[in-house]
């Protein structure tokens, strides 16, 4: 991509718009302060920026008022704080005010259901900018944030925002589609220092606004694409790529252990090759992203009656790993005394070292065990303290000390690559038996105590 064209005028009108922002004269309204906005809301308020923050749940905006974040995430806290001193943060509960105080508004809510369901649900993005659009005036700038469908923009958004502000993006606003990249725990790193932003738009000088203001934050630079639509889809294909890689991974994996190899020597193997880069195989694939996207382009393209039968198949491969992996799992107790079994399951949260359990493939997990007639289940998980619904729908415990999860257990199975369980040893394990679901133990362990690993073909289970 050719870099943007900016001549003497450009870098004056630049010069301005940025030490507007940073006097304050320009403020950012950050819509929902969630997984997405509050690192966003950080990153701003650490390049100097006054900066708004919006969210319907009034526990949220209790906490930012104090400086803290309901979203464990590094360097958030510090930066609230520090704009909470430096009075260059301010948190609302009117999202039409928000919009009437600033100059450039980023809607940061979520598109997962509550019931997280994996099409997408656009009511919250769809009120935000309606408000947006109440409080809207002339040369504002919109940005919409969240992985979203092809179309989300220009075909609910911008018509929302022009009908409630009788303003016309061609001439009178600027939108601005410019997708959250950023992984859970290192998420300001993500967006200050790892990844290109990529930036589509439309209105008045809207491309040359939106390059000026990103580049403010994105140390990696800003890549312009010519189609919000386009802008759309290249985050979603950025989710299918993974989740289509997985589910090769784990279809090699299920080969390997019918054809007695050994898939983690033959993975690291093949990929000292450059060309090659098979993934982990796993007990199941979680988080709002990587099984969320492939099912937005898939409902896109049932619309359209198009084919997408590579992604189609990953989904479902992936989809049927927790119970593929409880099947293989329970191979290591007595089918007859299954209804008798206790069995401590070691993760919640969807990926190691978070504690955000969305779509989580351990629910799926005690699902498939409970279908086996097993009902003393245990969980044991180091980052989530608190899962209400794991009581409300599955009657199972949480705790989060190890001894207590796995003690008397007639077996473990390990569903989340926490680097804590890295550490398990026979000392705690003694003789029980272990299903690794994540390719996470020590192979020194397998072989001073009887563990299954997924993809693991070379290992008898006596």
């Amino acid at each position: 991509m050719k870099p943007m064209v900016r001549n003497s005028s450009n870098l004056i009108q630049d010069r301005k718009v940025v030490k507007k922002i940073k006097d304050g004269e320009l403020k950012i309204a950050i819509y929902g302060l969630g997984h997405v906005g509050a690192p966003l809301a950080a990153v701003w308020l650490r390049a100097g920026a006054h900066v708004i923050g919006v969210d319907s749940s009034k526990n949220v905006l209790a906490e930012a008022r104090k400086g803290r974040t309901v979203i464990p995430e590094p360097n958030v806290n510090e930066a609230f704080r520090n704009g909470i001193d430096t009075e260059r943060f301010k948190l609302y509960d009117d999202p039409v005010k928000a919009s009437r105080d600033s100059y450039f508004k980023m809607i940061c809510v979520p598109v997962l259901s509550h019931n997280q369901e994996l099409s997408a649900d656009l009511r919250a993005v769809s009120d935000v900018a309606t408000m947006i659009g109440k409080g809207l005036k002339k040369n504002d700038i919109v940005s919409l944030n969240p992985s979203v469908p092809p179309g989300t923009t220009e075909d609910i958004v911008i018509p929302i925002i022009e009908r409630e502000s009788g303003l016309s993006v061609k001439s009178d606003f600027c939108m601005i589609y410019n997708p959250e990249r950023i992984y859970e725990g290192r998420a300001i790193a993500d967006i200050e220092n790892n990844y290109p932003a990529i930036l589509s738009s439309l209105g008045p000088n809207s491309a040359q606004l939106a390059y000026t203001i990103y580049s403010l934050i994105f140390k990696k630079g800003v890549l312009i694409l010519k189609s919000i639509r386009t802008a759309e889809a290249e985050k979603l294909f950025e989710g299918v790529y993974r989740d289509v890689n997985i589910a090769l991974a784990n279809e090699l994996a299920k080969f390997c252990e019918v054809a007695g190899i050994d898939f983690w020597q033959a993975r690291d193997a093949a990929n000292s090759q450059p060309y090659c880069h098979i993934h982990k195989a796993g007990i199941g694939v979680g988080g709002a992203c990587i099984p969320v996207y492939p099912q937005f382009v898939l409902d896109v393209a049932n619309k359209m009656n198009v084919l997408c039968e590579v992604t189609n198949i990953s989904r479902s491969i992936n989809d049927g790993m927790p119970s593929y992996c409880v099947r293989q799992a329970i191979k290591l107790l007595k089918f007859s005394d299954l209804p008798k079994s206790k069995v401590t399951i070691l993760g919640l949260a969807f990926r190691g070292d978070v504690s955000d359990t969305r779509l989580s493939p351990t629910y799926v997990v005690i699902t498939e065990l409970q279908k086996f007639g097993i009902k003393n289940i245990r969980i044991h998980d180091p980052f989530v303290s608190n899962d209400p619904n794991l009581l409300k729908y599955y009657n199972v415990s949480l705790t989060s000390d190890l001894k207590k999860a796995v003690k008397d257990s007639d077996l473990i199975i390990l569903s989340t690559d926490h680097q804590e369980y890295k550490k398990l040893g026979k000392k705690l394990i003694g003789n029980i038996p272990v299903y690794d679901g994540r390719g996470l133990l020590d192979r020194n362990l397998v072989n001073k105590t009887k563990i299954l690993t997924i993809g693991q073909g070379d290992i008898k289970i006596t």
